[in-house]
Order: C-alpha cells, then sequence, then structure tokens
C-alpha cells in the first residue's frame, strides 16, 4: 500500500480548482450582451429566485509578486470616485434591464479584490448603501469580504460591520520574514494578530485565513511555524492554496526564480505535514483547499449537505444567480457565465458608452449542464451518481484511484474515501469531459497538491 507521500507524487498533476464548469480555459460560446441579459432575465423569473452578488475591487497600493488576481497598482487614491461611479452605473443599467434583479432575495454579498479596503470610508459607504437601498436583503445574509491586514483600518470594519458584514477573509499566506520579502507583501505577526482580535471584538463571526505553499524559500521549518503561528490566533477557517509559478503570464513572479521554489516532492512535503497540523487541531477538510473548524458554519454546511460552491468558492447557501459587478467580475446564470472587461480604463469606458462591459463568458450546452451538477455534487459533498451512459468510462478512467483506495464504487454511486479527501481535484476530473477530450495547450492550471 502506498504511503500519503507517495500517493500525493503519483497524483500531482495540473488540474482545475472547479469553482465553474466548464473552467475558463474551455469557455468556447461566448453570449453577447443581449444573449446574457436574457439569461439573467430567464433565471429571476420565478418569484422565489435568489442570487448573491459579487463586488470586484481591484486597486492595491503595492504589488504581492505572488498574486494572479486581476488588480490595478496605484497609491493614487483619486481612481476609487470613478471607478465607483462606473460599478454604479453598471447596477443601474442592470436594474433597468432586469427589474426583477431588486426584487429578488439577496442572500450573499462578497467584496473581493484587489484590496476592497484600499475604499476610503465614504467611498465604501456610498458604494453599499447605494446598492443595498435598492436590494431585498433577506433577514440574515451572509456578507463577507478580503482585507489586506497591511491596509485596513478599525473605522473600515467598523462600517462594514454596521452593513451587515460577518464573514471577514485575511491575506496573510505566510509568516516568514524572508517568504514575505521575496513575495513583496512584510506583514508582522502582530499586524495579523491584531485584525483578527478586532474583527472578533467588533463582532464579526467568522474569520479565514489565506495560506499559500510552495512560496520560495519556504521550507518544512518555515511552514510548520506558519501553521503554528496561524493555531495561536485560532481563524475560523483556513483556505489553504498551492502556489502557480507561471511567470509567462504574470510578470511579477520574475522577481524570483524556479530555484528559489521548494522542488516538486518539498513542496507536497509542506502540504501533506500542514495539513495534517490542521486536521490535529480540530479543523475539518472541506472540500478543495478548505479547513474549517466544526463550530463554523461552513463545517456545519457540508454536514448538512448545503455546501456550495462557486466563483467565490465555497459557500453555505446557494443561489439562483451570482452577479458581478466591476472590472473582470464573473457572473453565473448557471447555464450561462459573463465576464466583465478586464482592464479598469476600458472597463470604465464601456460602462458609460455601451451600458455593459461585456468580455467574453461561455453558454452552457446540454452536456455541459450534466457534467456541472455532478462536479458540483462531488466537490460539495464527496459523493455523485454517475449517470450510466458515461459510467463504464469513468469507472475506467478512475482505475488508478480506486486501486489506491482513494475512491470506491457502490453500483453508480462513486464515493471519496477519507484518504481521498485531498484529491478531490484529480476526482473531479474524471468528470471533466472537455478537458479529457482536449487537453490545454499550454498550462493554464496550477497542480492538485
Amino acid at each position: 500500500m502506498m504511503s500519503a507521500k507517495e500517493l500525493i507524487a503519483k497524483y500531482d498533476i495540473p488540474a482545475p480548482r472547479y469553482t465553474s464548469y466548464p473552467t475558463v480555459p474551455y469557455w468556447s460560446e461566448n453570449p453577447s450582451t443581449e444573449e446574457w441579459l436574457d439569461k439573467v432575465r430567464n433565471r429571476l423569473t420565478p418569484e422565489n429566485s435568489s442570487l448573491a452578488l459579487y463586488l470586484h475591487l481591484p486597486f492595491c497600493e503595492t504589488l504581492c509578486s505572488f498574486c494572479g488576481c486581476n488588480t490595478s497598482i496605484t497609491k493614487n487614491h483619486s481612481v476609487e470616485e470613478p471607478y465607483i461611479d462606473a460599478v454604479l452605473a453598471e447596477f443601474s443599467n442592470y436594474l433597468k434591464e432586469v427589474p426583477e434583479i431588486g426584487q429578488r432575495e439577496l442572500k450573499e454579498l462578497h467584496l473581493g479584490g484587489g484590496t476592497p479596503t484600499y475604499l476610503a470610508e465614504k467611498n465604501l459607504e456610498l458604494l453599499l448603501d447605494s446598492i443595498l437601498k435598492k436590494m431585498n436583503v433577506v433577514s440574515a445574509p451572509e456578507f463577507s469580504l478580503e482585507v489586506d491586514p497591511r491596509r485596513t483600518r478599525d473605522t473600515q470594519l467598523k462600517l462594514l460591520h454596521d452593513f451587515g458584514f460577518r464573514r471577514v477573509s485575511l491575506g496573510v499566506q505566510d509568516f516568514d520574514p524572508e517568504v514575505q520579502r521575496l513575495i513583496n507583501r512584510t506583514q508582522p505577526f502582530e499586524m495579523t494578530e491584531r485584525i483578527t482580535d478586532l474583527s472578533r471584538k467588533l463582532g464579526y463571526t467568522s474569520v479565514n485565513f489565506d495560506l499559500i505553499y510552495g512560496l520560495p524559500q519556504q521550507n518544512l521549518e518555515s511552514m510548520k511555524h506558519t501553521v503554528q503561528k496561524t493555531l495561536e490566533l485560532r481563524p475560523d477557517r483556513i483556505a489553504f492554496y498551492s502556489y502557480a509559478h507561471v511567470p509567462w503570464i504574470k510578470a511579477a513572479q520574475r522577481l524570483f526564480t524556479e530555484a528559489d521554489l521548494p522542488s516538486g516532492s518539498e513542496k507536497r512535503e509542506l502540504y501533506e505535514v500542514s495539513r495534517e497540523l490542521f486536521l490535529k487541531a480540530g479543523y475539518i477538510e472541506i472540500g478543495m483547499d478548505h479547513f474549517a473548524l466544526e463550530s463554523d458554519s461552513l463545517s456545519e454546511a457540508a454536514k448538512n449537505g448545503t455546501l456550495h460552491r462557486n466563483f467565490m468558492g465555497y459557500t453555505t447557501r446557494t443561489t439562483d444567480m451570482l452577479l458581478g459587478l466591476g472590472v473582470s467580475a464573473i457572473s453565473d446564470s448557471w447555464d450561462c457565465f459573463h465576464q466583465n472587461e478586464k482592464i479598469v480604463k476600458k472597463y470604465q469606458k464601456r460602462i458609460h458608452e455601451d451600458r455593459f462591459a461585456t468580455l467574453r463568458g461561455h453558454k452552457l450546452d446540454g452536456e455541459d449542464l450534466v457534467q456541472r451538477s455532478l462536479i458540483l455534487q462531488l466537490s460539495t459533498t464527496g459523493k455523485v451518481i454517475v449517470p450510466e451512459q458515461i459510467l463504464q468510462d469513468v469507472r475506467l478512467y478512475l482505475t488508478s484511484m480506486e486501486d489506491d483506495t482513494l475512491i470506491r464504487w457502490e453500483g453508480n454511486l462513486l464515493s471519496l474515501t477519507e484518504k481521498g479527501w485531498p484529491f478531490l481535484r484529480n476526482v473531479c476530473t474524471g468528470l471533466d469531459l472537455r478537458l479529457r477530450r482536449k487537453s490545454p495547450e499550454s498550462r493554464v492550471f496550477s497542480r492538485s497538491i
């Protein structure tokens, strides 16, 4: 029987994170703006339909060299007002075209970036007040935001709490000073500790830490130190991501070289040891890359079978529609994806001239919808009933994982075993018909471990 280390080495291959299906590299049937608006209307026609809202705030004062997000780096805060004007104009245009957006229940709101707390308090208030007063917000919504502890003020967290935010995600990545220097993110432990304590004092009920393994100059001892310091603060959730080195896409990653990065076997050990420490400390493994305390709502949702996954990651609620506002924001009507322009000035120009800033998307066909549902079930529950017409093919593809007791079959029911959870991304590829028909021509996915 293979050891955990041998299994990780065997299955550590590039694989999608499956926040969507098809995954973005396989989008092909782009919708026009009018086709997209029709999809939104159709999705929100039922009076009991609901939606989640994502606001992308792209600005950062400094560039973190590991980052793969769509950001705009500037210390000139005069960019705030024109950007907010464009986001609010986009929102108003949606309301004019699809009035149901303001009528249906708003269950979730997420501020992502970039650095949402880049915005001044008055601009955060203007943005949120202008949108939320036109929405039908449920009595106990799930409002969350990402923060950079280096750029977050007490008054911002207090303001956002007053608006109903109860979940906060802190960008941490690593606590080692040398690793922080190489990724251009100097952030002493005390800074993270202060924002964690303040969030809890203000009444935020779920604090998440984003950590990354595989960064330059990380080693086993420094990774253990980062995990131990994390456990001292005991965040309710931990997102533990694998670093993807793609300098041909993100030029900032050229600030260090492959030689600075942990080797494949070293990186796998960072993951394996950290995962064991999280589990021993009482965290429950939630799907891909996530851990949560048993008391956290994410663990409760996983236990109750109500866990959901979308472009915002794992969430405790399912909504009919995800509407994304802002540069590069992605929306999801279940049968169609839509993404805005990815450059701030282009986005603003198109919103004011064309009313919408459609860049690309994908209209799902019948097969896509089936596979999407299967992958979603597997990634949120760890099991799925595979349709008869693809059963033999999927079983054959996953033979090796069955032999290694990472999965088991009971008729058409495919289930992950306890030791199979770290390999969820690999198992999902068995249901990804687009990926299996045609591998990407260049490296577009991070490794699964």
